[in-house]
């Protein structure tokens, strides 16, 4: 029988590692009494309109304290937008934005986490609105990690960045008699997340 190459060995535990690796398993409470998923985007140039998505779910496998290995999976409903105005709210889920008929969801994949310094992370994934998929770049601020007067293990993250709407194709907008657009085409993201360590 041939030995077997140091390489081999190497590569064949470098798989096993993989396949064993992040077991541990974090996610928002169903009520998401704890986290949001906000935004804000300007308007009329003056001020700015804030809304959230309340119907979500953030999955994330990591077995590090850090957490700089940690694998991120995130899916909301566009149905479950909420800007407190119903008549805007509809025509986000419509086909000049959202287009909920044919895309349910906006998703994200988390690729890297990365350490910047001390409790400040950069997020790098990929963003999927509308069918479009782009890479984007979040910056994080870790919170720490604690146990819960239930017994329970939480960990908590800010995560902040902008993105431009209309590369992910929601292009709607008009222009203002002062020149200026109606709808910000830069969208501020805010989520503040609470996550649950699984048993």
């Amino acid at each position: 029988m041939k030995k077997l190459s140091l390489s081999f060995i190497i590569l064949f535990y470098g798989i096993v590692f993989n396949v064993v690796a992040q077991q541990t398993r974090w996610v928002t409470e169903e009520n998401g009494s704890h986290s949001s998923i906000g935004f804000s985007v300007d308007h009329l140039v003056i001020s700015e309109v804030t809304g959230e998505f309340e119907d979500y779910s953030v999955v994330v496998l990591s077995d590090r304290s850090d957490f700089t290995d940690a694998k991120i999976n995130f899916e909301t409903k566009v149905h479950s937008i909420n800007t407190k105005d119903a008549k805007r709210d509809e025509h986000l889920r419509g086909a000049d934005f959202f287009d909920e008929e044919n895309h349910k969801t906006v998703a994200f994949v988390g690729r890297s986490l990365k350490k910047i310094k001390d409790n400040r992370y950069e997020l790098v994934g990929d963003l999927t609105i509308k069918g479009v998929t782009r890479s984007v770049s979040l910056d994080v601020k870790f919170g720490g990690v604690i146990k819960d007067p239930w017994g329970g293990t939480r960990a908590g993250f800010k995560i902040t960045g902008t993105i431009d709407r209309n590369v992910f194709g929601l292009k709607y907008n008009s222009i203002l008699d002062s020149g200026g657009l109606a709808i910000g085409e830069e969208v501020r993201i805010v989520c503040n997340l609470e996550l649950l360590k699984q048993a």
